[in-house]
């Protein structure tokens, strides 16, 4: 991973949170490079002991936040509250879950019950 072209734009935070670097990375790259994102950046959520990355899908100007996790984390109601308060995004989050054969599944969380889009 250190070695890895985009490691420089998350070595600060993988050094600081060790826990989360893998799940970082796989996001990160993944956005990065097979999703096409623009204005790609890491964000510090002290709280949840990890970083978070924002950024704007390819052609869209709205910024979205994605919080990598893995698979084999213990996740909670009150983490994903801190995520949400750390980000300041009332609109909500996508929850990256990552594997470890590299697979991630993105997931929408928000404050409250949310219609689904039909």
């Amino acid at each position: 991973m250190e070695n890895h072209v985009s490691f420089p734009a998350l070595a600060s935070l993988a050094k600081t949170y060790p826990q989360a670097a893998s799940s970082l990375f796989a996001t990160y790259n993944d956005l990065q490079h097979a999703q096409r994102w623009e204005d790609l950046t890491v964000v510090d959520l002290p709280e949840c002991k990890r970083g978070a990355l924002k950024g704007r899908r390819p052609n869209s100007k709205d910024t979205l936040f994605v919080l990598p996790c893995s698979m084999s984390e213990p996740l909670s109601t009150s983490w994903l509250s801190n995520a949400l308060k750390e980000l300041d995004e009332p609109d909500g989050i996508y929850l990256a879950i990552s594997t470890e054969d590299s697979s991630i599944v993105y997931y929408r969380i928000s404050r409250g019950f949310a219609k689904p889009s039909l």
